[in-house]
Protein backbone atom coordinates (compact mmCIF):
# COMPACT_ATOMS: atom_id res chain seq x y z
CA UNK A 1 0.00 0.00 0.00
CA UNK A 2 2.94 2.41 0.85
CA UNK A 3 4.19 1.81 -2.59
CA UNK A 4 1.15 2.34 -4.27
CA UNK A 5 0.54 5.77 -2.14
CA UNK A 6 4.12 7.00 -2.93
CA UNK A 7 3.50 6.36 -6.86
CA UNK A 8 0.28 8.05 -6.39
CA UNK A 9 2.21 11.16 -4.72
CA UNK A 10 4.81 11.35 -7.46
CA UNK A 11 1.90 11.35 -10.09
CA UNK A 12 0.43 14.45 -8.46
CA UNK A 13 3.52 16.35 -7.98
CA UNK A 14 4.29 14.97 -11.76
CA UNK A 15 1.30 16.79 -12.88
CA UNK A 16 2.16 20.41 -10.88
CA UNK A 17 5.12 20.15 -12.79
CA UNK A 18 3.21 20.78 -15.58
CA UNK A 19 0.30 22.41 -13.73
CA UNK A 20 -0.19 24.95 -16.88
CA UNK A 21 -0.62 21.95 -19.66
CA UNK A 22 -3.01 20.16 -17.62
CA UNK A 23 -5.35 22.81 -16.53
CA UNK A 24 -5.59 23.76 -19.67
CA UNK A 25 -6.77 19.87 -20.46
CA UNK A 26 -8.87 20.16 -17.12
CA UNK A 27 -10.59 23.26 -18.85
CA UNK A 28 -11.54 21.51 -22.04
CA UNK A 29 -12.50 18.35 -20.76
CA UNK A 30 -14.37 20.09 -17.85
CA UNK A 31 -16.79 21.76 -20.67
CA UNK A 32 -16.94 19.04 -22.62
CA UNK A 33 -18.30 17.12 -19.41
CA UNK A 34 -20.30 19.79 -18.53
CA UNK A 35 -22.32 20.52 -22.36
CA UNK A 36 -22.84 16.94 -22.05
CA UNK A 37 -23.89 16.48 -18.53
CA UNK A 38 -26.19 19.54 -18.89
CA UNK A 39 -28.48 18.42 -21.93
CA UNK A 40 -28.91 15.02 -20.65
CA UNK A 41 -29.94 16.53 -16.87
CA UNK A 42 -32.46 19.15 -18.51
CA UNK A 43 -33.92 16.57 -20.61
CA UNK A 44 -34.18 13.59 -18.09
CA UNK A 45 -35.24 16.24 -15.35
CA UNK A 46 -38.09 17.73 -17.91
CA UNK A 47 -39.00 13.98 -18.50
CA UNK A 48 -39.46 13.31 -15.03
CA UNK A 49 -41.86 16.30 -14.33
CA UNK A 50 -44.10 15.33 -17.77
CA UNK A 51 -44.42 11.53 -16.23
CA UNK A 52 -45.24 13.07 -12.64
CA UNK A 53 -47.15 15.47 -14.50
CA UNK A 54 -49.26 12.79 -16.41
CA UNK A 55 -49.19 10.35 -13.49
CA UNK A 56 -53.04 12.24 -12.93
CA UNK A 57 -54.00 13.08 -16.32
CA UNK A 58 -57.24 11.23 -17.32
CA UNK A 59 -56.79 8.23 -18.72
CA UNK A 60 -58.61 9.54 -21.55
CA UNK A 61 -58.96 12.65 -23.38
CA UNK A 62 -61.69 13.46 -26.08
CA UNK A 63 -61.31 16.01 -28.65
CA UNK A 64 -63.45 17.51 -31.35
CA UNK A 65 -61.64 17.92 -35.09
CA UNK A 66 -62.84 20.05 -37.56
CA UNK A 67 -60.54 20.35 -40.66
CA UNK A 68 -58.39 18.31 -38.79
CA UNK A 69 -57.71 21.16 -36.06
CA UNK A 70 -58.62 20.94 -32.66
CA UNK A 71 -62.08 22.82 -32.08
CA UNK A 72 -64.64 23.14 -29.06
CA UNK A 73 -66.79 19.84 -28.38
CA UNK A 74 -70.60 19.85 -27.90
CA UNK A 75 -70.95 19.03 -24.34
CA UNK A 76 -74.07 16.48 -25.11
CA UNK A 77 -71.17 13.55 -26.37
CA UNK A 78 -70.66 13.49 -22.74
CA UNK A 79 -73.49 10.98 -22.67
CA UNK A 80 -72.93 9.30 -25.93
CA UNK A 81 -69.56 8.23 -24.38
CA UNK A 82 -71.22 6.99 -21.11
CA UNK A 83 -73.00 4.80 -23.38
CA UNK A 84 -69.66 2.70 -23.64
CA UNK A 85 -69.21 -0.16 -20.93
CA UNK A 86 -66.16 0.30 -18.62
CA UNK A 87 -66.09 3.96 -18.08
CA UNK A 88 -66.04 5.87 -15.32
CA UNK A 89 -66.45 9.40 -14.69
CA UNK A 90 -66.89 11.71 -17.68
CA UNK A 91 -67.17 14.88 -17.88
CA UNK A 92 -66.14 17.76 -19.74
CA UNK A 93 -63.59 20.31 -19.15
CA UNK A 94 -63.24 24.66 -19.49
CA UNK A 95 -59.88 25.80 -20.34
CA UNK A 96 -57.21 27.71 -22.39
CA UNK A 97 -54.76 29.72 -22.83
CA UNK A 98 -53.55 33.38 -22.03
CA UNK A 99 -51.32 35.78 -23.00
CA UNK A 100 -50.51 38.05 -20.84
CA UNK A 101 -49.07 41.20 -22.16
CA UNK A 102 -47.86 42.57 -18.88
CA UNK A 103 -45.45 39.78 -18.07
CA UNK A 104 -45.01 38.50 -21.85
CA UNK A 105 -45.90 34.99 -20.57
CA UNK A 106 -49.00 32.68 -21.64
CA UNK A 107 -50.92 31.58 -18.86
CA UNK A 108 -53.46 28.56 -18.41
CA UNK A 109 -56.57 28.87 -17.37
CA UNK A 110 -58.47 26.50 -16.47
CA UNK A 111 -62.29 26.07 -14.88
CA UNK A 112 -62.88 23.66 -11.69
CA UNK A 113 -65.85 22.46 -9.35
CA UNK A 114 -63.71 22.58 -5.77
CA UNK A 115 -60.04 21.99 -5.99
CA UNK A 116 -58.64 19.48 -8.42
CA UNK A 117 -57.25 16.35 -6.39
CA UNK A 118 -53.82 16.44 -8.04
CA UNK A 119 -53.07 20.05 -6.42
CA UNK A 120 -52.21 21.28 -3.14
CA UNK A 121 -53.43 24.07 -1.41
CA UNK A 122 -50.44 26.07 0.04
CA UNK A 123 -52.16 28.84 1.41
CA UNK A 124 -56.06 29.91 1.45
CA UNK A 125 -58.81 28.30 -0.42
CA UNK A 126 -60.73 27.19 -3.08
CA UNK A 127 -62.62 29.42 -5.68
CA UNK A 128 -66.08 29.22 -4.50
CA UNK A 129 -67.62 31.74 -6.08
CA UNK A 130 -67.38 34.82 -9.29
CA UNK A 131 -64.02 36.86 -9.58
CA UNK A 132 -61.68 34.40 -6.91
CA UNK A 133 -59.03 32.49 -8.51
CA UNK A 134 -55.96 30.19 -7.56
CA UNK A 135 -52.53 31.26 -9.32
CA UNK A 136 -49.77 29.29 -9.69
CA UNK A 137 -46.17 30.28 -7.74
CA UNK A 138 -45.11 31.66 -11.86
CA UNK A 139 -47.86 33.67 -11.89
CA UNK A 140 -47.62 34.96 -8.17
CA UNK A 141 -44.03 35.86 -8.82
CA UNK A 142 -44.27 37.59 -12.80
CA UNK A 143 -47.17 39.81 -11.15
CA UNK A 144 -45.68 40.20 -8.28
CA UNK A 145 -48.53 39.41 -6.24
CA UNK A 146 -49.69 37.68 -3.08
CA UNK A 147 -52.92 35.90 -1.04
CA UNK A 148 -55.36 38.60 -1.34
CA UNK A 149 -54.53 41.00 -3.90
CA UNK A 150 -56.33 41.56 -6.58
CA UNK A 151 -55.39 40.17 -10.42
CA UNK A 152 -56.69 42.17 -13.71
CA UNK A 153 -56.69 39.78 -16.92
CA UNK A 154 -58.50 41.23 -20.20
CA UNK A 155 -61.01 38.91 -21.41
CA UNK A 156 -61.99 37.39 -24.95
CA UNK A 157 -64.18 41.26 -25.63
CA UNK A 158 -61.44 43.44 -24.51
CA UNK A 159 -62.55 44.03 -21.01
CA UNK A 160 -60.67 44.30 -17.39
CA UNK A 161 -61.77 41.09 -15.39
CA UNK A 162 -60.91 41.96 -11.81
CA UNK A 163 -59.96 39.06 -9.97
CA UNK A 164 -59.49 38.01 -6.00
CA UNK A 165 -56.74 35.72 -5.23
CA UNK A 166 -57.95 33.47 -2.33
CA UNK A 167 -55.10 30.94 -2.44
CA UNK A 168 -52.04 29.74 -4.32
CA UNK A 169 -51.06 26.12 -4.66
CA UNK A 170 -48.12 23.85 -5.60
CA UNK A 171 -47.48 19.84 -6.63
CA UNK A 172 -45.43 17.35 -7.10
CA UNK A 173 -44.04 18.48 -10.04
CA UNK A 174 -43.74 22.16 -10.19
CA UNK A 175 -44.25 22.65 -13.55
CA UNK A 176 -47.67 22.05 -13.24
CA UNK A 177 -48.95 24.51 -11.03
CA UNK A 178 -46.54 26.90 -12.26
CA UNK A 179 -48.32 28.80 -14.87
CA UNK A 180 -52.23 28.24 -13.85
CA UNK A 181 -54.55 30.22 -13.07
CA UNK A 182 -57.92 28.20 -11.56
CA UNK A 183 -61.66 29.75 -11.70
CA UNK A 184 -65.12 28.13 -11.52
CA UNK A 185 -66.32 27.15 -14.54
CA UNK A 186 -68.74 29.44 -15.37
CA UNK A 187 -66.31 32.45 -14.62
CA UNK A 188 -63.70 30.05 -17.65
CA UNK A 189 -66.86 30.57 -20.25
CA UNK A 190 -67.44 33.81 -19.85
CA UNK A 191 -64.18 35.22 -19.69
CA UNK A 192 -63.46 33.08 -23.04
CA UNK A 193 -66.80 33.50 -24.63
CA UNK A 194 -67.42 30.04 -25.14
CA UNK A 195 -70.84 29.55 -27.02
CA UNK A 196 -73.70 27.79 -24.77
CA UNK A 197 -72.83 23.54 -24.62
CA UNK A 198 -69.38 23.11 -26.19
CA UNK A 199 -66.30 22.68 -24.17
CA UNK A 200 -62.59 22.57 -24.37
CA UNK A 201 -62.36 19.06 -24.68
CA UNK A 202 -63.83 15.74 -22.58
CA UNK A 203 -62.15 13.71 -19.89
CA UNK A 204 -63.20 10.02 -19.37
CA UNK A 205 -61.17 7.63 -16.58
CA UNK A 206 -61.67 4.32 -17.82
CA UNK A 207 -62.23 1.52 -15.16
CA UNK A 208 -59.91 -1.51 -16.59
CA UNK A 209 -56.31 0.25 -17.89
CA UNK A 210 -56.38 -2.45 -20.23
CA UNK A 211 -59.34 -1.53 -21.78
CA UNK A 212 -58.53 2.13 -22.60
CA UNK A 213 -57.22 1.35 -26.33
CA UNK A 214 -60.72 -0.72 -26.81
CA UNK A 215 -62.89 1.81 -25.41
CA UNK A 216 -60.71 4.51 -27.75
CA UNK A 217 -61.83 2.46 -30.76
CA UNK A 218 -65.66 2.65 -29.40
CA UNK A 219 -65.69 6.44 -29.27
CA UNK A 220 -63.93 6.84 -32.23
CA UNK A 221 -66.25 5.02 -34.39
CA UNK A 222 -70.03 5.95 -32.35
CA UNK A 223 -68.46 9.80 -32.36
CA UNK A 224 -66.17 9.93 -35.84
CA UNK A 225 -65.52 13.86 -35.65
CA UNK A 226 -63.31 13.01 -32.09
CA UNK A 227 -59.75 12.44 -31.74
CA UNK A 228 -59.28 10.05 -28.53
CA UNK A 229 -55.97 10.76 -26.60
CA UNK A 230 -54.79 8.04 -23.89
CA UNK A 231 -52.65 9.27 -21.48
CA UNK A 232 -49.95 6.91 -22.51
CA UNK A 233 -49.97 8.51 -26.31
CA UNK A 234 -49.16 11.66 -24.75
CA UNK A 235 -46.44 10.49 -22.74
CA UNK A 236 -44.60 9.29 -25.85
CA UNK A 237 -45.38 12.33 -27.45
CA UNK A 238 -43.23 14.16 -24.78
CA UNK A 239 -40.67 12.33 -24.60
CA UNK A 240 -40.11 11.90 -28.91
CA UNK A 241 -39.87 15.69 -28.20
CA UNK A 242 -37.91 15.98 -25.34
CA UNK A 243 -34.99 13.29 -27.38
CA UNK A 244 -35.31 15.18 -30.40
CA UNK A 245 -34.52 18.28 -28.87
CA UNK A 246 -32.11 17.04 -26.26
CA UNK A 247 -30.45 15.31 -29.76
CA UNK A 248 -30.40 18.43 -31.47
CA UNK A 249 -28.24 20.03 -28.73
CA UNK A 250 -26.03 17.27 -28.64
CA UNK A 251 -25.82 18.32 -32.16
CA UNK A 252 -24.94 22.15 -32.17
CA UNK A 253 -22.69 21.78 -29.45
CA UNK A 254 -20.56 18.95 -31.15
CA UNK A 255 -17.60 21.02 -31.20
CA UNK A 256 -17.40 20.59 -27.97
CA UNK A 257 -17.03 16.26 -28.26
CA UNK A 258 -14.77 17.30 -31.14
CA UNK A 259 -12.31 19.07 -29.53
CA UNK A 260 -12.05 16.22 -26.82
CA UNK A 261 -11.59 14.04 -29.47
CA UNK A 262 -8.83 15.77 -30.69
CA UNK A 263 -7.28 15.72 -27.72
CA UNK A 264 -7.47 12.26 -26.92
CA UNK A 265 -6.30 11.48 -30.11
CA UNK A 266 -3.22 13.91 -29.29
CA UNK A 267 -2.79 11.98 -26.07
CA UNK A 268 -3.39 8.44 -28.07
CA UNK A 269 -0.69 9.10 -30.97
CA UNK A 270 2.19 9.98 -28.48
CA UNK A 271 3.88 12.09 -25.95
CA UNK A 272 5.89 14.35 -25.39
CA UNK A 273 9.91 14.96 -24.92
CA UNK A 274 10.07 15.66 -21.82
CA UNK A 275 7.53 12.96 -21.25
CA UNK A 276 9.71 10.37 -22.19
CA UNK A 277 13.02 11.63 -20.84
CA UNK A 278 11.19 11.08 -17.43
CA UNK A 279 10.50 7.43 -18.50
CA UNK A 280 13.34 6.53 -19.53
CA UNK A 281 15.18 8.13 -16.13
CA UNK A 282 12.71 6.13 -14.20
CA UNK A 283 13.26 2.70 -16.04
CA UNK A 284 16.90 3.96 -15.26
CA UNK A 285 17.02 4.00 -11.53
CA UNK A 286 15.02 1.01 -11.05
CA UNK A 287 11.20 1.24 -11.94
CA UNK A 288 10.11 -1.37 -13.96
CA UNK A 289 7.31 -1.39 -16.41
CA UNK A 290 4.49 -2.17 -14.25
CA UNK A 291 5.06 1.45 -11.58
CA UNK A 292 5.40 3.50 -15.12
CA UNK A 293 1.89 1.94 -15.85
CA UNK A 294 0.51 2.88 -12.83
CA UNK A 295 2.37 6.17 -12.66
CA UNK A 296 0.14 7.31 -15.81
CA UNK A 297 -3.06 5.41 -14.71
CA UNK A 298 -2.66 7.50 -11.70
CA UNK A 299 -1.86 10.61 -13.57
CA UNK A 300 -4.90 10.11 -16.24
CA UNK A 301 -7.73 9.23 -13.39
CA UNK A 302 -6.39 12.71 -11.28
CA UNK A 303 -7.17 14.86 -14.67
CA UNK A 304 -10.15 12.72 -15.76
CA UNK A 305 -11.83 12.83 -12.40
CA UNK A 306 -10.96 16.11 -11.31
CA UNK A 307 -12.33 17.22 -15.00
CA UNK A 308 -15.66 15.16 -14.86
CA UNK A 309 -16.52 16.03 -11.13
CA UNK A 310 -15.79 19.93 -12.43
CA UNK A 311 -18.11 19.35 -15.54
CA UNK A 312 -21.14 17.38 -13.56
CA UNK A 313 -20.55 20.21 -10.71
CA UNK A 314 -21.03 22.52 -13.50
CA UNK A 315 -24.13 21.05 -15.26
CA UNK A 316 -25.63 20.56 -12.23
CA UNK A 317 -25.45 24.31 -11.19
CA UNK A 318 -26.12 25.50 -14.52
CA UNK A 319 -29.10 23.38 -14.73
CA UNK A 320 -30.66 22.95 -11.32
CA UNK A 321 -29.51 26.58 -9.71
CA UNK A 322 -29.60 29.01 -13.01
CA UNK A 323 -32.54 27.02 -14.61
CA UNK A 324 -30.52 26.23 -17.55
CA UNK A 325 -30.32 29.77 -18.68
CA UNK A 326 -28.17 28.33 -21.85
CA UNK A 327 -30.23 25.50 -22.96
CA UNK A 328 -34.22 26.05 -21.73
CA UNK A 329 -35.22 27.89 -24.47
CA UNK A 330 -34.06 25.40 -27.03
CA UNK A 331 -35.49 22.01 -24.68
CA UNK A 332 -38.65 23.93 -23.70
CA UNK A 333 -39.38 25.28 -27.17
CA UNK A 334 -42.13 27.16 -26.97
CA UNK A 335 -43.16 27.01 -23.33
CA UNK A 336 -39.89 29.57 -22.16
CA UNK A 337 -43.02 31.92 -22.59
CA UNK A 338 -44.06 30.72 -19.08
CA UNK A 339 -42.99 32.61 -15.94
CA UNK A 340 -39.57 31.18 -15.07
CA UNK A 341 -39.86 27.65 -12.49
CA UNK A 342 -36.81 26.13 -11.30
CA UNK A 343 -36.57 22.19 -12.21
CA UNK A 344 -36.57 20.01 -9.43
CA UNK A 345 -33.14 17.57 -9.48
CA UNK A 346 -33.55 14.27 -11.40
CA UNK A 347 -30.30 12.64 -11.50
CA UNK A 348 -30.37 9.49 -13.43
CA UNK A 349 -27.34 7.44 -12.22
CA UNK A 350 -27.18 5.54 -15.77
CA UNK A 351 -26.37 8.76 -17.51
CA UNK A 352 -23.84 9.69 -15.09
CA UNK A 353 -22.24 6.51 -15.49
CA UNK A 354 -22.13 6.04 -19.18
CA UNK A 355 -20.76 10.00 -19.46
CA UNK A 356 -17.81 8.52 -17.20
CA UNK A 357 -17.35 5.58 -19.64
CA UNK A 358 -17.69 7.87 -23.35
CA UNK A 359 -15.18 10.20 -20.86
CA UNK A 360 -12.89 9.03 -18.70
CA UNK A 361 -12.17 5.81 -20.18
CA UNK A 362 -10.87 6.98 -22.91
CA UNK A 363 -8.58 9.07 -21.73
CA UNK A 364 -7.15 7.00 -19.10
CA UNK A 365 -6.41 4.49 -22.11
CA UNK A 366 -4.63 7.38 -24.43
CA UNK A 367 -3.08 8.34 -21.58
CA UNK A 368 -1.81 4.66 -20.60
CA UNK A 369 -1.01 3.09 -23.85
CA UNK A 370 1.31 5.34 -25.41
CA UNK A 371 3.62 5.32 -21.88
CA UNK A 372 3.21 1.53 -22.05
CA UNK A 373 5.27 1.83 -25.62
CA UNK A 374 7.93 4.03 -23.94
CA UNK A 375 7.97 2.13 -20.86
CA UNK A 376 8.86 -1.54 -22.77
CA UNK A 377 11.84 0.46 -24.54
CA UNK A 378 15.28 0.45 -23.78
CA UNK A 379 15.75 3.74 -20.98
CA UNK A 380 19.30 4.62 -23.27
CA UNK A 381 17.37 4.99 -26.50
CA UNK A 382 14.05 7.14 -25.18
CA UNK A 383 16.24 9.61 -23.25
CA UNK A 384 17.52 10.62 -26.34
CA UNK A 385 14.51 10.26 -28.15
Amino acid sequence: MTRHLKILEYALSSLVRRKYKNLAIIAVYSFTIMVLASILFLTHSLKTEAANILATAPDLIIQRTVAGRHDLIPVEYVQEIKKNRGTGKVQPRYWGYYYDAVTEANYTILGVSGTPPELALVTGTAPAGPGECLIGQGVARARKIELGDELILVNSKGKGVLLNVVGTFTAAAEILTNDLIVMPEEEVINFFGLPEGRATDITVEVRNPNEIQNIAARIKRSLPDTRPITRQEIIRTYDAVFNWRSGMMLTIFSSALVAFCILAWDKATGISGEEKAEIGILKAIGWDTGDILELKFWEGLVVSLTAFLLGLIAAFTHVFWFSATILAPVIKGWSVLFPDFRLIPFVDVYQIFVIGCLTVIPYIASTVIPSWKAAITDPETVMRG
